[in-house]
């Protein structure tokens, strides 16, 4: 049983949603209301669904969401309900590997709705246009009071037997390789550093944060090498080196809170604040470990993808400028996240390339059919050319932006653009650091 006094502001709840996202370390199917059970004294929709957000082989999925719509979010007086997640042992879940689920989970945490009278209750967090560049539109303020991700690990005795016998194999493994007498052999730094990571990820499992964050320190360098020694492949070891790095940063609160800090608008409204940028990452990952992030600020990388963030259902702003995005079908994972309302794009690649090679690197329902909807019927009202601006008239009409920059993007100087974004989000208040309402 988990609960945690720690606190979030959910800005999703002026629509009166809750998001509440559980992430399983190998992909399951199988959650359905009967076997993950939800209890609370305030009235929400009891029809619940819990889906994948994310879609492996066969429904199997890692991350997996649903949403309490509140009935009486308005109420004359602050108020303060209880919500209880339950898991008991169920066949009905079952893993990608064919294990089921056989150790009950039980955790629950705290809503408190203000009354309609209080000064935080109609903050407008987007007043005035947020400066990811400068420190006006926000001011530091501490560190976050997030929630723990390691409240649920598991283990037992037999994983923990099972586990040294384990990585005493992968050490005479790893002595092998080190012995081999070609010191720039590409199979051989490979394969030490798969055989590092193993280790590291068996030492996940206990406390010895030191001896695992050296087997990810040295798998970083083998996957540096590889970069210069076989530029063929360079593309898929940049993407093992980001989430090692991935890993090394966020593996315990301690090393993961020197890149968050909670940022305070000039109106008062909080937000926790990841900063992960000028890294090199190329590839996103151990999102699981940042569900309460609000603020995330993922600049000047070389990220292609950001496959992995429809898990930060708390999300409200993201920075991903300065990138290597190509169309809006690799930003088809930011669709589910219903909190998101400022979105920087700048100085990407969206709209340079004649052939989007992101529909075959990202899987993405943008990518396989473009449906009739009255989106394409809105654009082609105003001369729009659908055919042209597809992924970007869906991309929009899945969103409910506030804030938009684009600049820098080959897509933002074509003709009819700007038509499609007012067109498709009536929200939107600030395009590119203008006031358009």
């Amino acid at each position: 049983m988990v609960s945690s006094p720690s606190s979030i502001c959910c800005y999703s709840l002026k629509e009166g949603i809750i998001p509440i996202v559980l992430y399983f370390n190998d992909p399951v199917k199988g959650l359905n209301p009967s076997n993950v059970k939800l209890n609370s004294d305030f009235v929400f929709d009891k029809d619940l669904q819990w889906r994948p957000l994310v879609i492996t082989d066969s429904g199997y999925s890692n991350c997996w969401a649903t949403y309490l719509e509140i009935r009486n979010k308005d109420c004359s007086t602050s108020q303060q309900f209880s919500v209880e997640v339950s898991i008991p042992c169920s066949d009905d879940i079952m893993s990608r590997s064919g294990s089921h689920c056989n150790c009950p989970v039980h955790f629950t945490f705290t809503v408190e709705l203000g009354n309609n009278n209080d000064e935080a209750h109609d903050i407008d967090l987007f007043h005035d246009p947020i400066s990811w560049s400068s420190s006006e539109s926000f001011q530091s303020h501490g560190k976050p009071s997030c929630v723990a991700f390691d409240q649920l690990n598991i283990t037992s005795a037999l994983v923990q037997e099972e586990s040294r016998w384990n990585l005493d194999r992968l050490s005479d493994e790893i002595d092998l390789f080190r012995d081999l007498p070609d010191e720039n052999s590409k199979f051989a730094k490979l394969t030490l550093a798969r055989l590092l990571l193993a280790c590291a990820a068996i030492k996940s499992r206990g406390s010895s944060l030191i001896e695992r964050k050296g087997y990810c320190e040295e798998a970083l360098g083998f996957f540096s090498d590889l970069i210069n020694l076989d530029p063929s492949h360079k593309r898929y070891y940049e993407d093992e080196r980001s989430l090692v790095l991935m890993d090394q940063l966020t593996c315990d609160m301690e090393t993961f809170m020197k890149y968050c800090s909670v940022q305070v608008r000039s109106n008062s409204a909080t937000l926790n604040h990841v900063q992960l940028c000028r890294l090199s990452l190329t590839r996103i990952g151990f999102t699981e470990r940042m569900l309460w992030v609000q603020m995330l600020d993922l600049s000047h990388n070389k990220l292609r993808s950001i496959e992995g963030l429809e898990a930060l259902q708390q999300l409200v702003c993201l920075n991903i400028s300065n990138n290597q995005i190509s169309s809006f079908t690799s930003l088809e994972p930011l669709t589910k996240i219903v909190s998101l309302k400022a979105l920087d794009l700048s100085f990407n690649e969206i709209g340079a390339h004649p052939i989007d090679t992101t529909r075959y690197m990202c899987s993405s329902p943008f990518s396989h059919k473009v449906e009739r909807c009255e989106a394409f019927v809105e654009c082609r009202k105003k001369s729009v050319n659908v055919e042209e601006f597809w992924d970007a008239i869906l991309f929009f009409k899945s969103v409910n932006l506030v804030q938009l920059d684009i600049k820098g993007n080959a897509v933002a100087d074509k003709d009819s653009f700007v038509t499609v974004v007012t067109t498709l989000s009536p929200s939107l208040k600030w395009l590119d650091g203008t006031c358009i309402h």
